[in-house]
């Protein structure tokens, strides 16, 4: 027989035979009542799993209750936030008016002097950490050893 050269009837057992065991390999999936002498163990590890899925799903709605409860919280926090700085903001508009009336406003010279006092602080803050980030001036034990030792 010559390669390429084929009868019809050669041809027809040809695909007849990968038909056919191309149909028993292509099966796939579960196997109906392939495990049917372990039934009772399969039931018992279906009622396992179905427990586990239980357990899990509880505990995943007591994290999303935790977790809104704890955005709740937090809304909260911040919009009481919200509400201070907004009465800390009508009280400087406040006292812009009474300025630009020519009055002085009541509390305002606490605010100025606090404001100083942080000032002052914050200055002798930024000269002690001036002080201490300097180096300090080299003795005379360092200029001997940094002539005597060869570099």
């Amino acid at each position: 027989m010559v390669f390429g050269i084929m009868s019809s009837q050669q041809q027809q057992e040809m695909d007849e035979s990968v038909n056919a065991s191309s149909s028993v390999n292509s099966k796939r999936g579960r196997k109906p009542g392939r495990n049917s002498n372990k039934n009772g163990e399969h039931k018992g590890d279906m009622k396992a799993k179905l427990e586990r899925s239980r357990q899990s799903a509880r505990e995943c709605r007591a994290r999303k209750k935790l977790r809104y409860q704890y955005l709740e919280e937090l809304v909260t926090h911040r919009e009481r936030s919200v509400l201070v700085l907004r009465r800390e903001l009508d009280q400087y508009r406040q006292w812009c008016i009474d300025m630009d009336e020519g009055k002085m406003p009541e509390g305002i010279e606490r605010l100025v002097e606090e404001v100083r006092r942080e000032r002052d602080l914050q200055i002798q803050m930024n000269q002690l950490n001036a002080a201490s980030h300097t180096p300090r001036p080299p003795t005379r034990s360092d200029e001997t050893d940094m002539i005597e030792s060869p570099s």
